[in-house]
C-alpha cells in the first residue's frame, strides 16, 4: 500500500505548491511572486467553468493573468489530477465544510462527489468519535495546529470495515484545508499478525510472558473497570464490578524427566496438550462464573491463569483443583502414555493497591510453598507464612555482616556428670542480638546460614570464641578440674572449609588443649560420610579432638557406621528422654530401647549423653539405666560466661 500511496502524494504536493507559487518550479524558485488576489469563488456553472475551477472551489484568475498567477490551463491540470488521484482527498473550507471531493473519496464513502459538497467533512471520516481528535481537529481549521493525521475504522459501501489513516493540513498561501484518506487496512493487517507473533508462544498458541504482564498491568492501572482480553484492546466487556483479581500460577511436576528422556518433540507435544487443558478449565469457569481469563505460557513449563474480575479465594480454589485434575489425567502422546502433575500456586485479593511485582511475588512464593510442602498439589497465598519468609529473606541478607557487627554473643549450657552432679563440660550455643527481631536462638538462624554459606564464616567465630572463653575459665580457676567445650559444626563446614586446619590454628591461638574441645555433628550429617568429611573427622580425632553424634536415634541410626567412625560421645535425643516424663505410668519400651542403645555404646567405648533433662526423675532413671553426663533445664538453662564461672567455683545446678 506504500508504494501506491507514493504518488498520490506526489499529486497532493503539486497541489499545495501550485498554491504557493503560479511557477513550475514550485516554492523554492527565487520568482516566487505574491498569490494573486483575483480568485472568486464559483460553485456553480456548467462543465466548462467547472474545468476552469482550482480543485478548493475557485475560479481562475481573471484574463489577463496578473503576474504569479496561475494560468487557466495549469489550474485545469491540477484540477485533473485532483480528480484522477487514487488517494482520496477532499478541500475543505475553515467552517470544517467540504469545499470540493474527488472521486476517490467519493468511492471509498460510496457517493458522487457533488453530494459530499457543503458536508461536514468530521461526519465524514468520524472525526467526532473522541473529544481529543475533535479539539485537535478545530485547532487545524483556526490554524492553532499545522497538522491532524489520526487512525480511523470506516465502513466501505460493500460493507467491509477499512482500516484509514486521515491527515488534515492547511493549503499554503489558502484559507482552506485538504483531507486525504488512505487505506491502511493491509499495513495494519500486518502489524497485527507480528503482533500476535510477538505476544504468542509458538510451541502452546498461548499468549506468552510479554502478552501476559502487559494484561496484568493494564488490568492493575485500570482496577476500577476492567476490559475482558482482546489482543488489540478494541474489544470491551467488565469484570462485574468486583475490583477483585486473582491468580493461578502452576509448574508441571515431572515434565524435566519427560522431556530429557523422550526428547524436545514428544516434550513440545506434551505442553501443547497441557495448554488446551488449561484453556479449557479457564473457558469453562468463565463461563460458569464470569470475568476475564487469560491463560498463558510464562516460559519452560511454568503457566498462570489470570482471571480479571473474580469473586473470591473459593472461585480460584476451585479453579486451581479443577486444573490439578485436569494435568494429572494421562496424556496419550506418541504412542505413549505420559504422567504429569502440577504444583499450583493460589493468590486472589483486591486489585486495588495491587501492584505487578507484588502479585507476582506472592504468585511464586505460593507456589514454591506447594512444591515444598511435596508438590502434586494447590497451594493458597497465606500472608502470616508469607511474612516469616520475609522475615528469613530479611535475616538471610543480613546474616553475614551481622558478624563482623558483633551481633552474635555465645551462652553455655553445662554438661553434668549424672553420678556425682559435677560440672564435666559445655555446649557453646550461639545467640544472634539482632538490631530489629531482639535475641534470636540458634533455630532462627542456623538454617538459613548452612543454605547460603555465612555457616562457614560464623562457625569459625564460634568456634575461636568458645575455645578461647574455655582456655579463659582453665587459666582463672587453676585449682578446678578444666571443663571440655562442646561445639556444633554443620557438615558444610567439612565441605566448604578446612576445618582440621581451622581447629589447628583456634587452638593453638587459644592455647585450649584438643582434649578439651568437643565437636558435634548431627546423626545424619555423619551416617554415610565418605571421603573428606571422614577424612577429616578423621584427623580431628587423630588431633585429639572428641567427636560426639548429636541427636542420635532419630537419623539413619546405622550402627554399623560407629564401628567405624572416629567418634567418642553419643548424645540421646531428646525424645527418647521425654518418654520418660510420665514417672507414675512408665512406658518399658522407652527405658528398654535406651538401656539397649547405653549399653550398645558403652560396648563400643563410648560415653553416652542425654538431653533434654527437665526433672529429677528423669535424671534419676537415666543415671540408673547408665548414661554418663545429662543436659537440660533440671541442671541449667544455657547462661553467660559468667554463671558458669560461679558453677565451677561451687554449685553444680543452676538455681
Amino acid at each position: 500500500m506504500a508504494d501506491l500511496a507514493r504518488p498520490h502524494l506526489y499529486v497532493t504536493t503539486a497541489l499545495r505548491e501550485r498554491a504557493v507559487s503560479g511557477t513550475p518550479e514550485g516554492p523554492g524558485h527565487a520568482a516566487v511572486a505574491q498569490p494573486c488576489t483575483a480568485l472568486h469563488t464559483n460553485t456553480e456553472g456548467d462543465g466548462a467553468a467547472a474545468a476552469d475551477r482550482a480543485p478548493d472551489g475557485h475560479a481562475a484568475c481573471c484574463e489577463p493573468p496578473h503576474p504569479g498567477c496561475a494560468s487557466v490551463a495549469e489550474l485545469r491540470d491540477v484540477h485533473a489530477a485532483f480528480n484522477a488521484a487514487l488517494l482520496p482527498m477532499a478541500v475543505v473550507d475553515t467552517d470544517g465544510l467540504v469545499v470540493s471531493a474527488n472521486d476517490g473519496l467519493a468511492a471509498l464513502l460510496g457517493a458522487d462527489p457533488s453530494s459530499l459538497r457543503r458536508r461536514a467533512a468530521a461526519d465524514l471520516v468520524d472525526l467526532t468519535a473522541d473529544s481529543r481528535t475533535w479539539n485537535a481537529y478545530h485547532e487545524v481549521l483556526r490554524g492553532h495546529r499545522s497538522r491532524l493525521r489520526c487512525t480511523r475504522r470506516l465502513k466501505h459501501p460493500d460493507g467491509r470495515s477499512l482500516w484509514t489513516e486521515v491527515t488534515v493540513a492547511p493549503v499554503p498561501r489558502s484559507q482552506h484545508m485538504l483531507l486525504s484518506v488512505a487505506d491502511v487496512s493491509d499495513r495494519r493487517e500486518l502489524q497485527a499478525r507480528l503482533r500476535h507473533l510477538q505476544m504468542h508462544d509458538p510451541v502452546t498458541r498461548l499468549p506468552n510472558r510479554t502478552l501476559f504482564f502487559e494484561r496484568l498491568t493494564s488490568v492493575l492501572e485500570n482496577s476500577s473497570s476492567y476490559d475482558s482480553y482482546d489482543e488489540y484492546g478494541d474489544g470491551g466487556g467488565g469484570d462485574g464490578g468486583t475490583g477483585r483479581i486473582g491468580l493461578c500460577y502452576l509448574d508441571l511436576d515431572g515434565f524435566k524427566a519427560i522431556n530429557d528422556t523422550l526428547g524436545h518433540r514428544v516434550g513440545d507435544q506434551l505442553l501443547a496438550a497441557v495448554a488446551a487443558r488449561l484453556t479449557e478449565c479457564a473457558e469453562s469457569d468463565a463461563h460458569a462464573r464470569g470475568g476475564g481469563h487469560l491463560v498463558a505460557r510464562l516460559g519452560g513449563d511454568e503457566f498462570a491463569i489470570l482471571v480479571e474480575g473474580s469473586t473470591g479465594t473459593e472461585q480460584l480454589a476451585d479453579l486451581a483443583r479443577t486444573v490439578l485434575a485436569a494435568v494429572q489425567r494421562p496424556f496419550d502422546l506418541a504412542g505413549q502414555r505420559l504422567s504429569l502433575s502440577a504444583s499450583i500456586g493460589v493468590v486472589e485479593r483486591f486489585a486495588a493497591g495491587t501492584t505487578v511485582n507484588g502479585l507476582m511475588q506472592a504468585a511464586e512464593t505460593t507456589q514454591y510453598w506447594a512444591k515444598a510442602d511435596g508438590k502434586a498439589r494447590w497451594t493458597l497465598f497465606d500472608p502470616e507464612r508469607n511474612a516469616h519468609r520475609m522475615t528469613r529473606q530479611e535475616l538471610s541478607s543480613t546474616l553475614r555482616p551481622a558478624v563482623d557487627r558483633g551481633e552474635f554473643a555465645l551462652e553455655y549450657q553445662p554438661l553434668v556428670g549424672m553420678a556425682d552432679g559435677a560440672v564435666r563440660g559445655v555446649e557453646a550455643l550461639v545467640r544472634w542480638n539482632h538490631p530489629r527481631f531482639g535475641s534470636l536462638a540458634p533455630n532462627r538462624f542456623i538454617g538459613i546460614a548452612e543454605e547460603d554459606g555465612s555457616i562457614v564464616q560464623l562457625g569459625r567465630w564460634v568456634l575461636r570464641t568458645a575455645c578461647r572463653q574455655a582456655r579463659r575459665w582453665q587459666t582463672d580457676h587453676p585449682g578446678a578440674r578444666p571443663l571440655f567445650v562442646s561445639v556444633n559444626v554443620a557438615v558444610r563446614q567439612v565441605w566448604d572449609s578446612d576445618l582440621v586446619a581451622d581447629v589447628a590454628e583456634i587452638l593453638d591461638e587459644t592455647g585450649l588443649a584438643p582434649g578439651l574441645l568437643q565437636l558435634e555433628l548431627t546423626e545424619s550429617a555423619v551416617m554415610g560420610s565418605a571421603g573428606r568429611p571422614l577424612q577429616a573427622l578423621q584427623a580431628l580425632s587423630d588431633m585429639g579432638v572428641q567427636i560426639a553424634i548429636d541427636d542420635f536415634g532419630t537419623g539413619y541410626s546405622n550402627l554399623a557406621y560407629l564401628s567405624r567412625l572416629p567418634v567418642s560421645v553419643l548424645k540421646l535425643d531428646g525424645s527418647f528422654v521425654r518418654g520418660f516424663q510420665d514417672e507414675a505410668h512408665p512406658n518399658p519400651a522407652d527405658e528398654v530401647i535406651v538401656e539397649a542403645m547405653v549399653d550398645l555404646a558403652h560396648r563400643l567405648g563410648l560415653t553416652v549423653t542425654a538431653e533434654c533433662v527437665e526433672t529429677a526423675g528423669q535424671a534419676d532413671r537415666l543415671r540408673r539405666i547408665g548414661c554418663d553426663t545429662g543436659q537440660g533445664w533440671w541442671y541449667s538453662r544455657a547462661v553467660a560466661p559468667e554463671r558458669v564461672a560461679e558453677m565451677i567455683r561451687g554449685g553444680t545446678r543452676d538455681a
